[in-house]
């Protein structure tokens, strides 16, 4: 579990099979091999690390579903350590399951704020409401406006600086997760039945 709140921007460093090793410094602290750190907003396993970065395996199913395959040695990511009891809650509760990506299809650049316009499939946007949060590259934000397709975030000065999202450009690929609460909303409000459907039928052969 994780909050949202990035704690350093990190680099790629190398690429060998199914292992990324990406520089790191504050995430570092009190670290162990399988303690959980997001990358991007992604959680994963920490396989080996020394004093300035870490190692973890990526599986095909987050390949799959983020923007990691996209990484080159030397782009930036987001990090951030799990959460503890210990530790602030700033953002809002994010499980570092990414639900899909979405695509930056415009920025506009204000005095104090960058605002950022994202393009994103149904599997996120049935999710999104006005004022609510969201997880864009494992930043927690705030949802300024949405549409049909897409939904606008505003980038504070200080998340512009100490973010990737700070040079954010149009079709850039972003890691999303929608806010846990309007998932568990969504499946207590489903009607439930226990009668077997021509649907049912189909599904299975029978019909």
């Amino acid at each position: 579990m994780f909050t949202g709140i990035v704690e350093e921007v990190g680099q790629l460093l190398s690429i060998t099979g199914r292992g990324m090793t990406f520089s790191a410094g504050k995430v570092l602290l009190n670290s162990e091999i399988g303690a959980s750190i997001a990358v991007n907003g992604v959680c994963l396993t920490v396989t080996g690390f020394n004093s300035n970065s870490f190692t973890v395996d990526v599986m095909e199913e987050t390949i799959k579903r983020t923007n990691l395959a996209a990484l080159k040695v030397g782009s930036a990511v987001n990090l951030e350590s799990a959460l503890t009891l210990s530790k602030g809650l700033g953002g809002h509760l994010v499980q570092g399951h990414v639900d899909g990506t979405g695509r930056v299809v415009n920025t506009v650049s204000l005095e104090a704020s960058l605002l950022i316009d994202i393009e994103a499939g149904n599997e996120v946007m049935r999710y999104v409401v006005e004022k609510g949060f969201i997880t864009v590259d494992g930043v927690s934000l705030t949802v300024v406006r949405k549409g049909a397709h897409n939904f606008q975030v505003s980038i504070v000065g200080f998340t512009r600086q100490n973010t990737t999202l700070g040079q954010a450009v149009i079709d850039d690929k972003v890691n999303l997760e929608a806010d846990i609460i309007a998932k568990y909303v969504e499946q207590y409000s489903v009607p439930k039945t226990d009668s077997i459907s021509m649907e049912f039928l189909h599904e299975h052969g029978f019909a």
